[in-house]
């Protein structure tokens, strides 16, 4: 069973991630709109992968005897300057879910709670690698510079088959 306090802080984080799917969804959009198909492609990807997150959390707290809460959702913004910003907002983004996690970790201890705090340890590795995605991403938007935005475009579905082949040989 799950003490209340963590059922809180769980729900609160099923909604951080289901927000985190919907923005990443309009960031797709965005893009799609802009003719950014690989980019578009790789930002759908992440919301499909960000609701999965919102699922997860659905289901553990379930699991554990807690109610779960399916929240109405702040709507994401919809435009952007550019690709440089929409990944620059993915990174910040990113960052913030990170430390929501520690926060998580933290009250699970304090509540000696070593069942959620093994449990939340794969998000806190998650993040990690969510984190080290986007930034490889800017990087090579740096290197890219405007002038080969389009093949940035092109590569980036690329970048991250090789990410999740590495993800899928640990």
């Amino acid at each position: 069973m799950l003490a209340k306090s963590i059922e809180k802080i769980l729900n609160e984080q099923l909604e951080k991630e289901f927000y985190s799917s919907n923005l990443y969804l309009s960031m797709s959009v965005w893009a799609a709109s802009n003719g950014y198909e690989g980019v578009s492609q790789w930002l759908k990807l992440q919301a499909n992968e960000e609701y999965t997150h919102m699922e997860k959390f659905k289901e553990y707290i379930i699991e554990r005897g807690g109610k779960a809460k399916i929240p109405a959702i702040a709507e994401p913004p919809a435009e952007f300057k550019s690709v440089k910003e929409v990944f620059e907002q993915s990174l910040k983004h990113e960052q913030y879910v990170s430390a929501c996690i520690n926060k998580i970790v933290d009250l699970t201890l304090k509540e000696k709670d070593y069942s959620t705090n093994n449990w939340i340890a794969w998000f806190v590795k998650e993040q990690i690698e969510e984190e080290a995605s986007v930034q490889q991403l800017l990087d090579k938007l740096k290197l890219a510079g405007d002038k080969f935005l389009y093949a940035f475009d092109k590569d980036i579905l690329s970048i991250r088959a090789q990410n999740d082949a590495a993800d899928a040989a640990e």
